[in-house]
């Protein structure tokens, strides 16, 4: 894989984090709505923030993102959620999401630094440790 490829798969999933975060911002149901409601919010607006950055990072060592919806579900590795979920169901989709990217991710670091490629490895880096701060956040809303 190239750089350009990882940095596509990634603008990739983002991108499908960003539609199924947004998906459970407006189905979740039960008790924990308000505080759900609220933190999905949170984390799509990160997801689009954070596609913006990935794609601006490729158009700056001359790579071409990808920018269709067809190419984002073609790529990502991050999967759509067509069932409906509890709110718990949510939480644990998002946290196994995240686990993935942060896997993903360390890849990433990997072929950047083979490429002398600080820059997209920092990003990376900052990623990954807002992922596992996310995870930790979500596995205890779980009680886990």
């Amino acid at each position: 894989m190239t750089i350009e490829q990882v940095l596509n798969q990634q603008i990739a999933n983002w991108s499908v984090l960003y539609a199924k975060l947004h998906q459970f911002h407006w189905y979740v149901k039960g008790p924990q709505f308000f505080t759900l409601h609220a933190k999905f919010e949170e984390l799509y607006e990160e997801a689009a923030s954070v596609v913006d950055e990935l794609a601006e990072q490729l158009l700056s060592i001359n790579g071409k993102p990808v920018s269709t919806l067809k190419e984002f579900l073609e790529i990502a590795s991050v999967k759509e959620t067509t069932e409906a979920l509890t709110a718990e169901e949510m939480v644990q989709a998002i946290i196994n999401d995240f686990s993935l990217l942060i896997v993903e991710l360390k890849g990433g670091i990997a072929m950047a630094e083979t490429n002398n490629d600080e820059v997209t490895s920092d990003m990376f880096i900052d990623l990954i440790g807002k992922l596992e701060k996310h995870n930790w956040m979500l596995k205890s809303f779980l009680g886990k």
